[in-house]
């Protein structure tokens, strides 16, 4: 080898060592950061040893697409338990001690208690209590589900405004990595950093991708919707001011195609839309509607009827304990949407003004349905004939999931049950998903991630080079200077 070529050898191994220091440094300085990829350098055998031809992200596509996928999947089932949860808390909790169900319960209590002691105006009292307390239960929970349909409203709004910031972000780094790929300069930082962006978008919208020349990216729906090609497509939503049962919410529109909501509690929702878009326009409203059949069983559990109507003529029948603000009673197997924010008790039964004497004996609505005419103070077939209502079949509408043939305190119930198997199913479904993310990630960082033991092994190794080549200009220096010493 001649001094020159050894020069060249020890200088190109110079050259080596700082790139791979550089590369090394950066990858630990990013160890701890989720969004990066491991860089590595290029070697290629040269004229005079190695040289550094081009610093490669250690990028797995099969398994990056993985974890796009999953965090859309996880991310839309997230949402949908958190509203399922918020649903269940409106109820009580655990217990649902609160619940529709359990109240009536508690008034059926009452009453019976009542029935055995019928002239005891303060059990009548109590009765009259319970009965205002299961009126607010219904109350409540109606203003509370459109309160979390308003929610989901204002979270779809801000969902909507951050996927196009994050759209018009993602163009810039978009058009860096062509740029950068068309020169052959380094395009890796803008690489991670578009990565970035698409991780975030697909926690709100799942998307695909498709790989264009210059490392240019298109991203579609789930759906086959065109979400970015070169330029954002708009996405759009018209937020609702406010929200009561006969509220229909304004859809999500990406480049004007509709997004469509999610389906079942293990939800096909792919991204945070969707799955507020299903809490939204299905499962709050079909609860919603549970609550209306229940005000409206109530009603029609404690009418009265004018006893001077003759059979076979049909019986009139008007609102008794229960009532609301248009004053008659419900249509059958019909849901009439709000009508558990608008049940309430009869004023003229609830003391000290009412009278609650007039539940036993009848005649809240005139003294054509007074059935108690002698004014018997043991009288108590009214009482028990209220408590055999919650258990005479009536039909309630389909459309509410739990509809059918069914007694009031039946259908209470399965209205909870509904609840309940809807949270169990989505709750199992989130932990199957968050395992399947946290699979996808760490797959895809045991791929893509800094290992500090390999970096710190790597940099023992350049130090090994870097130790060669100074031995080498150490040698050259002393053979030059040993031909200076002959030459002079």
């Amino acid at each position: 080898m001649s001094l020159s070529s050894a020069l060249s050898t020890a200088q190109s191994i110079f050259n080596n060592t700082g790139i791979q220091t550089g590369v090394a440094s950066k990858n630990i300085a990013n160890a701890q950061n989720a969004n990066y990829v491991r860089r590595s350098a290029v070697l290629t055998t040269g004229g005079n040893g190695s040289l550094v031809v081009a610093i490669e992200r250690s990028q797995n596509q099969a398994l990056y697409r993985q974890t796009i996928e999953s965090s859309s999947l996880y991310s839309g089932q997230k949402i949908l338990l958190s509203g399922l949860e918020e649903v269940k808390s409106l109820m009580g909790g655990n217990d649902y001690e609160t619940s529709p169900s359990a109240i009536i319960a508690n008034l059926r209590n009452n009453l019976q208690t009542w029935a055995s002691k019928p002239s005891e105006t303060t059990v009548g009292a109590t009765v009259i209590s319970t009965a205002v307390d299961l009126a607010n239960s219904l109350n409540t929970a109606s203003d509370q589900l459109q309160a979390i349909r308003k929610r989901a409203d204002d979270d779809i709004k801000q969902g909507v405004e951050e996927l196009n910031k994050l759209l018009a972000q993602f163009e810039i780094a978009n058009n860096r990595v062509k740029q950068e790929t068309a020169v052959g300069a380094n395009p890796n930082d803008a690489l991670d950093q578009r990565e970035t962006l698409l991780k975030q978008i697909a926690e709100i919208v799942g998307v695909t991708t498709l790989s264009r020349e210059n490392n240019d990216l298109v991203l579609y729906t789930t759906e086959g919707t065109v979400l970015f090609e070169t330029l954002p497509r708009p996405v759009t939503f018209a937020p609702t001011v406010a929200y009561g049962a006969t509220t229909t919410g304004n859809g999500v529109f990406i480049d004007g195609v509709a997004i469509k909501a999610g389906v079942g509690p293990e939800t096909s929702a792919k991204g945070s839309l969707q799955a507020l878009l299903q809490l939204r326009d299905d499962i709050v409203p079909v609860y919603q509607s549970q609550m209306d059949e229940i005000a409206r069983g109530l009603i029609m559990a404690f009418a009265e009827t004018d006893q001077t109507v003759v059979p076979p003529a049909p019986a009139i029948l008007a609102p008794g304990l229960f009532t609301w603000d248009v004053g008659t009673i419900p249509a059958a197997n019909t849901v009439e949407p709000g009508l558990a924010a608008r049940i309430k008790v009869n004023p003229l039964v609830i003391p000290p003004s009412g009278n609650p004497m007039l539940i036993r004996d009848g005649g809240i609505n005139g003294v054509t349905y007074v059935v108690n005419t002698t004014a018997s103070t043991g009288f108590s077939d009214l009482l028990n004939k209220y408590d055999d209502a919650f258990e005479v079949r009536i039909d309630f509408a389909a459309s509410t999931q739990v509809g059918g043939k069914l007694d009031l305190q039946s259908f209470a119930a399965d209205s909870i049950g509904w609840l309940e198997m809807l949270r169990s199913t989505a709750t199992s479904a989130t932990e199957n998903k968050l395992a399947m993310l946290s699979r996808a990630t760490d797959a895809y960082s045991s791929e893509t991630g800094v290992s500090l033991d390999e970096e710190l092994s790597l940099l023992l190794d350049i130090e090994q080079s870097y130790k060669a080549a100074a031995k080498l200009m150490s040698t050259v220096d002393t053979m030059m200077q040993a031909l200076l010493e002959a030459a002079s």
